[in-house]
């Protein structure tokens, strides 16, 4: 049901990796007046802070007062990390017992939901979402994926060696691959939780660029980079190999993934809904990897140790 009244957003794990970068979205001159409070939900010790150009509430909440601390709140988004399944999962049970009508679950990267594999991490993420769904049937729930975070992903964990001048892609250099910055997508929730409820998907792709391992590498080079070579290894045999045991570490599922054209935030794709929170780029300008370049000189990582010990 949508309201005239500006609603109360919650926002779990807003120091978080992520988190940081949804607050100061929802604080930032762009949508701080769709708003009548943010309310950052924090282990620490409660506090309020209101002044001219933010207007925000610390509550303290853990695993005991999860009804009470999300009291008066109507849009909850859960930026909470890998390590906290179980605190999500008890999340998902205190909502019926609050006003939430909009629940914005920790997904945040890529839609797992295509995957015909088990992975740890990417199966309790479902578990939980049919929690959710299970508990709260009246609730709109809203899945964002935003590919791989942009600042995040050109390193050598992903193939991209920038130190060696080593490009490594699991099957074809040419896959398209979608990336967000991370302030671009704490502004995309803002931008859907600003919508009246009936106009928010269940589901969500973004992407503040799409390139291929070919693609960046000239990207970066042309920024300052050395000469980059770009291989490819056979994906069938990398996919092979990490499947048949169980993992929580996504890097190397995300890598053939790539080749399997899974990143591909494009509308003949995967789908991608970048019109429907930043129409033509009116609000704001979505970062690329031509922006990452210039910031880096074309080396993201270059000093990075890999392996690491």
């Amino acid at each position: 049901m949508a309201s005239s009244i500006r609603p109360v957003v919650g926002i779990a794990g807003a120091t978080g990796h992520l988190g940081q970068h949804v607050t100061s979205a929802f604080l930032s001159p762009l949508f701080r007046d769709q708003f009548s409070e943010v309310i950052l939900l924090s282990r620490k010790e409660s506090s309020t802070s209101a002044s001219e150009n933010k207007k925000y509430t610390t509550r303290k909440y853990d695993e005991t007062n999860l009804k009470d601390a999300l009291q008066g709140v109507d849009i909850l988004v859960d930026t909470i990390g890998h390590s906290g399944h179980t605190f999500k999962a008890n999340l998902a049970r205190a909502l019926p017992h609050t006003n939430v009508r909009i629940y914005f679950p920790s997904e945040f990267g890529v839609d797992h939901y295509v995957h015909d594999f088990p992975h740890l991490e990417w199966d309790q993420k479902k578990k939980n979402l049919a929690l959710a769904q299970e508990l709260n049937p009246s609730i709109k729930i809203c899945r964002v994926f935003c590919g791989l975070f942009l600042e995040d992903s050109i390193g050598p964990w992903f193939g991209f060696n920038t130190k060696n001048g080593k490009y490594e892609s699991v099957g074809s250099s040419h896959s398209p691959i979608s990336f967000t910055d991370l302030g671009d997508v704490g502004r995309t929730v803002a931008s859907l939780a600003a919508l009246p409820d009936t106009q928010i998907p269940d589901t969500v792709h973004i992407a503040g660029d799409t390139r291929s391992f070919t693609e960046i590498a000239d990207i970066m080079q042309a920024a300052g980079a050395d000469a980059i070579q770009v291989e490819e290894i056979p994906l069938q045999k990398h996919k092979e190999e990490h499947i048949s045991t169980t993992s929580w570490d996504p890097a190397n599922y995300l890598r053939f993934l790539i080749g399997e054209n899974k990143i591909n935030h494009t509308i003949d794709a995967m789908g991608n809904n970048n019109d429907l929170v930043n129409p033509g780029e009116q609000r704001w300008n979505w970062k690329t990897l031509n922006d990452l370049a210039k910031d880096t000189e074309g080396q993201p990582w270059r000093d990075f140790e890999w392996p690491p010990n």
